[in-house]
């Protein structure tokens, strides 16, 4: 092979690094950015320059023998003789991208993992990977009884097995669950809790807009049942109705859609509008609405939810001392408190009134000692209610709960709205701060988002801020992004 053509190693370095920029550049300038056709140029340009090496090298010929350079010559052949088989061993063809294989990929696979022998470590990475399987089925199932809703009774027979036959797969999967479970807890009381806590701690160690995970060891009950089910209705993920502020909001709030079409006013009571934070309690309600419906749960059928405050405190990762348990009382009443009028339909219907985000809630059981709240009940307002009847829900990420900053809340409640099944979302900087429902200007508002762009905390989803003011939101699944890239670049 002459100098003056490149080496299969370097043309092969380059293509696996160009590989690697497609996804990025896709996301960054667009599908039909010049700078995507730039690279799958290069691409193209690089494969036939590969096959045209491996054919020159497979055919390369030492030189004519000089008289004066024999010793030379010999040697030469030698080298290049010699190892030709080895080369054909050791520097494969590199496939062209083929999209079909990506499901096969494990693009985040640890190579050499020390931990894969620590039982511990691995009954820990069942347990994910089981209860992430339950969510999708979860999510199956509430878009099967969705569709239900909209069907008369005896007209979708195929829907009701296919409902069925989901609950009967979520049976078999809590028990295994249950298993690995009870499994992991016996591993772990063989350690130190200590050493356990800090390897947590240590993994998740640099995330400056997440919260440490306060109870890493949970409960049987609440670990099933909700760590993989966490479900957020689809008209308060839309409209801004829960203030983004940490102060006391006592502003009346009005929002309309960029179409005209959907509107909403928000006003606070004396204590102010109630907060993103205090939405908690109204994912934690809908949670257990939610999975009760999709249990065929006659009780699933009231707005009326009793539910254990340690267990609520627990699920969204906050503390359980006394404060603790008075912060809540204080979001039930601004619950109550906060009153909006809308025209934005739930369930197919709209309420044509004045209501409160929760109706009522009241103290069903007080601690003996302290008066502490022990059990209580809170009865959704009809507008929610609706929305969860007709399983107008998504499921959220766990995480949700581990964001410090209301407004990276949320973004993320806007990314997992608006992408859904796509791998991206893109809107303009001004828009989404009108959708997020934050009061700073657009200068402030920028800087705010740089920062939760820069600090990489949102689950799922990774978010981009472009010199254009325009905002991207993309998966983090490195194999769910590339068959979403690949299938609009094929189909433009």
């Amino acid at each position: 092979m002459t100098a003056e053509k490149q080496s299969v190693d370097a043309i092969s370095a380059q293509l696996v690094e160009l590989r690697r920029d497609l996804g990025r550049v896709a996301v960054e300038h667009g599908l039909d950015s010049k700078e995507l056709k730039d690279v799958q140029a290069r691409i193209a340009t690089l494969t036939a320059k590969l096959k045209e090496a491996e054919a020159a090298k497979e055919n390369d010929v030492p030189p004519p023998l000089k008289p004066a350079s024999a010793l030379d010559a010999l040697e030469r052949i030698g080298r290049s003789a010699k190892p030709k088989r080895q080369q054909q061993q050791t520097q494969p063809e590199l496939p062209l991208f083929d999209p079909a294989k990506l499901d096969g990929m494990a693009l985040d696979a640890d190579v050499g993992d020390p931990m894969e022998h620590d039982p511990i470590y691995q009954a820990d990475k069942s347990l994910k990977h089981l209860r992430e399987f339950h969510r999708q089925l979860s999510e199956q199932l509430v878009a099967v009884n969705r569709e239900l809703t909209r069907q008369a009774d005896d007209a979708a027979p195929a829907l009701r097995d296919e409902a069925e036959a989901l609950r009967s797969k979520q049976a078999e999967v809590e028990a295994e669950i249950e298993a690995v479970t009870k499994e992991l807890k016996a591993l772990l009381q063989a350690e130190k809790q200590r050493k356990a806590t800090e390897l947590i701690e240590a993994d998740e160690a640099g995330k400056g807009g997440l919260v440490k995970v306060r109870h890493p060891n949970r409960d049987f009950f609440l670990a099933d049942l909700f760590d993989y089910a966490m479900k957020d209705d689809g008209a308060s993920m839309e409209a801004p109705i829960f203030t983004l502020s940490t102060k006391p909001d006592l502003s009346i709030w009005t929002w309309t859609s960029k179409d005209g079409n959907k509107s909403i006013k928000v006003a606070p009571s004396v204590l102010g509008r109630a907060t993103q934070h205090d939405k908690d309690v109204l994912i934690y309600v809908v949670s257990q609405l939610t999975e009760a419906l999709n249990r065929g749960r006659e009780d699933a059928k009231h707005r009326v939810v009793r539910f254990t405050v340690y267990d609520f405190l627990v699920t969204t990762n906050r503390g359980v001392g006394g404060d603790d348990y008075q912060r809540l009382q204080e979001a039930f009443e601004r619950l109550r408190g906060t009153s909006i009028t809308t025209d934005i339909k739930t369930g197919g219907q709209r309420v044509k009134e004045g209501f409160g985000i929760i109706d009522r809630w009241k103290i069903i059981e007080k601690a003996p000692d302290d008066e502490r709240m022990i059990a209580v009940e809170v009865t959704l307002s009809e507008w929610l209610y609706n929305a969860v009847s007709a399983f107008e829900v998504l499921t959220i990420h766990p995480d949700y709960f581990r964001l410090r900053k209301p407004l990276a809340r949320r973004l993320y409640e806007l990314a997992r709205k608006h992408c859904g099944h796509q791998t991206s979302w893109v809107i303009g900087l001004e828009l989404l701060r009108d959708k997020s429902g934050s009061k700073s200007n657009i200068k402030e508002f920028r800087r705010m988002v740089r920062a939760i762009e820069a600090d990489d905390s949102l689950p799922e989803y990774r978010l981009v801020v472009g010199s254009n003011d325009k905002v991207t939101f993309y998966v983090r699944d490195g194999a769910r992004l590339i068959r979403g890239i690949t299938k609009r670049v094929s189909g433009a």
